[in-house]
């Protein structure tokens, strides 16, 4: 073996570059040694290639050789004839290759001599030891290979002795800079980096697994009685002390934009899936769930709003559903679909005004689109059906009958708005409404529990009848709007007005603001007051103010417009306490003689949203209304006066009657209108992002595109699940049916309902959970 290993020197600073370049050589000769035959017998196999590599490589100006120095260009121009004749040795069919094994050399010689190579004398004592040894190579000292290599350095010894040449530690820095070498160091770099997937998520702790169990348990509590809020505490205290490091365990090194959020729940949530994704684990469904939605076959999207009346009956769930459905089809963006109530004959008597009644369903819808675009001014285009409904004179409502679900063909199931929600499924029984829709919203527009407290033991059936409305709410809804505070906080809920005024109201406003511009006194009644004639309507409210401060308001007269089951009594109390109130038939809110009035009083504090308040602000009144949650959205209106008190209440009442009102401006008007309500609808019922969405994609996905919902059993939709399971099961018994209030006979649709919408009858037992 030969050994070319000058005496030991002592190195200087500048040559330490040099001295690592030759150690990470020297690290892998001994791997290259092994396979040099093989490297041997590839070149000669690539040697026409290399070849021609060197022939197309440009020559390299003086503008290139920013980072190469000319010793450097030297070196390069000669090597190139080298290896062309080193290529003709090997190539060559005589060419006998050398025996295997027998290349040993050290090059930690050729590294010292390097570095010392500028001091004469250890120079030429180096040249002598490498003389010496070549007698070692045996039958390699013969291979032209070698001898072309040796014939080099001997080259490049003559160039480092010349003054005028580079220092070795100027060409090898040189080399280190080239752009080639950052283009190698990249691609190590980038073979060599250790895969995100590699890192190992850790394991969850106990605090965590808590957090989690409460989380999920809390529709089951929240079922029990404990609060929601109680539940997010616990939540929230078990999170505190580790929020800062929550997710960054779980997402990769830097990557910290979840934990600026404030929802530790769904941070809780992506932790849990991502421990879930790093073990494998992938959730498919549970035993409760329904993982077969319909997939939609045209190229729009298909709503189907469904109400618990309809016109001619003129209450708030018959009115505002009919407005929603011109408005959502008028953007022709989805197609929609209205599903009202129909009632037999005898039902439609006790119902509709003034003894109006339907013989078919097409009757009634020609009346309910005349009365619509009379309103509206534009063709509606959407399609109205009908449900099988009864009357219960005990609740005042409309009932379903059978399964509603049935009537939506399941080629336009796609997304479900429910007009009270609760009312709709309290005795359900058929088909979970998610599991047959793709996005199902609910909205609240009556406070029954206010209603309900009002009758006898109305606080123990208030009770019941709170626990039973989250529960129809959470089983058949993925979200729910409130219209105001007023209502009972329910699942999954938000409160937003999405709500707005017939437009005929506006036009009114406007007309009014016209006149009085013009110098015309337009306003020359005083005080009214317009609705259903029950207790619950407000009448005891302001039937109780006026006789407290009667007088206080001495002279003050007020009209009272309605009719219902309580105007008789209604009326004679008022006549025995002597109150200064005229009482009239109910009439539509815009007929014209009610546009002279000046101020609308409304002391309810049973409505959600009263409808007639925003119409009254509509056409440019004064209305004076309760400080309560139902009229919040009212209170921006500088027309609108509420009061706290009963002694406030006179004082709003007098400044309302010697003021004037003003007139709406463009923002307000647009605030009421139904084209704002649709916006305030799409965006927070979240129908912008469903709509958008591509149909049959899965629609729960977090923020970092982990799907939470396949990727670990969620406990709240097993609980969901079951509460829609247990209804099905009890609401298919008549006597528990009977038991809680059902109208008898309204499990399934009866032979009149068959009769007059074309239904075949009703089937004895329909498996719809397949138990």
């Amino acid at each position: 073996m030969m050994n070319f290993k000058p005496p030991e020197t002592k190195t200087t600073s500048s040559s330490s570059t040099a001295e690592k370049a030759f150690s990470l050589i020297s690290k892998g000769w001994e791997e290259v040694r092994s396979s040099a035959d093989a490297d041997l017998q590839l070149i000669r196999n690539r040697a026409k290639e290399l070849e021609n590599f060197l022939n197309s490589v440009p020559t390299i100006t003086a503008t290139a050789t920013t980072a190469i120095t000319p010793g450097e260009i030297d070196f390069v121009k000669k090597l190139r004839p080298k290896l062309s004749e080193i290529r003709r040795v090997y190539s060559s069919p005589d060419f006998n290759w050398a025996p295997k094994g027998k290349l040993r050399i050290d090059l930690s010689g050729i590294k010292n001599a390097i570095v010392t190579e500028t001091e004469d004398e250890k120079l030429g004592k180096w040249r002598r030891e490498r003389l010496k040894d070549e007698r070692q190579f045996g039958e390699l000292s013969n291979w032209e290979p070698i001898k072309a290599f040796r014939n080099r350095l001997r080259e490049m010894e003559v160039e480092i002795k010349s003054p005028n040449s580079s220092s070795p530690v100027e060409i090898f820095e040189g080399i280190k800079n080239s752009e080639f070498m950052e283009k190698v160091k990249s691609s190590f770099k980038s073979i060599c980096k250790e895969p995100e997937e590699s890192k190992g998520v850790p394991p969850l702790d106990v605090p965590e697994l808590l957090a989690y169990l409460v989380r999920q348990s809390s529709p089951f509590l929240d079922q029990i009685g404990i609060r929601r809020d109680i539940s997010d505490k616990i939540v929230e205290s078990l999170c505190s002390k580790r929020r800062n490091k929550l997710l960054l365990r779980a997402l990769p090194e830097g990557d910290s934009s979840l934990i600026e959020s404030d929802n530790m729940h769904d941070e809780l949530e992506l932790r849990i899936a991502s421990v879930l994704q790093s073990t494998g684990h992938h959730y498919e469904g549970g035993f409760w769930s329904n993982s077969t939605k319909q997939n939609i076959s045209d190229g729009k999207r298909h709503v189907a709003i469904v109400t618990t009346a309809s016109l001619p009956w003129m209450t708030g769930t018959a009115v505002n559903p009919l407005f929603r459905a011109a408005y959502l089809a008028k953007s022709e963006k989805q197609n929609v679909t209205l599903l009202v109530p129909w009632l037999c004959k005898s039902d439609q008597e006790l119902v509709y005004p003034s003894n109006l009644t339907f013989s078919s369903p097409k009757e009634q819808e020609l009346y309910i689109r005349n009365w619509l675009e009379e309103r509206v001014g534009f063709k509606t285009d959407f399609k109205i059906s009908f449900y099988p409904g009864k009357f219960s004179k005990e609740r005042r409502s409309i009932l379903p009958a059978g399964d509603t679900t049935q009537f939506i063909p399941s080629r336009d199931a796609d997304i479900a708005i429910l007009d009270e929600p609760e009312h709709l499924n309290w005795y359900h029984h058929g088909k979970r409404w998610t599991d047959k829709f793709n996005h199902v919203v609910g909205i609240v527009h009556t406070n029954y529990l206010e209603y309900i407290k009002r009758e006898k033991n109305g606080a123990l059936q208030a009770f019941l009848v709170k626990h039973v409305n989250n529960w129809v709410t959470r089983a058949h809804c993925d979200k729910v709007l409130r219209l105001s505070a007023a209502t009972q906080d329910l699942p999954r809920s938000v409160v937003c007005n999405v709500h707005g005024v017939n437009p005929k109201f506006l036009k009114i406003g406007e007309k009014m603001a016209a006149e009085r511009q013009s110098g015309q006194q337009v306003f020359s009644k005083g005080a009214y007051f317009l609705g259903k004639m029950v207790w619950a309507k407000g009448y005891r409210e302001l039937i109780d103010l006026l006789a407290k401060h009667k007088s206080d308001l001495d002279g003050f007269n007020m009209d009272v417009f309605g009719n219902g089951e309580d105007a008789h009594e209604v009326q004679t109390t008022a006549r025995t306490l002597n109150l200064n109130v005229n009482f009239m038939k109910g009439r539509d809110h815009a007929d014209d003689s009610l546009h002279s009035y000046k101020v609308f009083i409304n002391p309810s504090i049973s409505d959600v949203l009263c409808t007639a308040t925003a119409e009254a602000l509509a056409m440019g009144k004064f209305v004076v209304c309760a400080d309560h949650p139902s009229n919040e959205f009212f209170q921006a209106f500088p027309n609108c006066l509420t009061y706290k008190t009963s002694e406030d209440f006179v004082e709003k009442v007098k400044e309302a009657m010697t003021g004037e009102p003003q007139p709406l401006t463009p923002e307000e008007q647009y605030k009421l209108s139904w084209e704002a309500a649709t916006q305030r609808f799409i965006e927070y019922s979240d129908l912008n992002k469903v709509l958008t969405s591509e149909k049959g994609s899965d629609r729960r996905k977090s923020r970092k595109g982990i799907g939470k919902s396949v990727s670990m059993p969620n406990l709240g939709g097993m609980v969901d699940g079951s509460l829609a399971f247990a209804q099905y099961c009890l609401t298919g018994n008549e006597f528990v049916r009977w038991c809680s209030g059902a109208t008898p006979g309204t499990r399934d649709y009866d032979k009149q309902h068959c009769e007059d919408l074309n239904l075949l009858p009703p089937q004895v037992e329909n498996p719809i959970y397949g138990w």
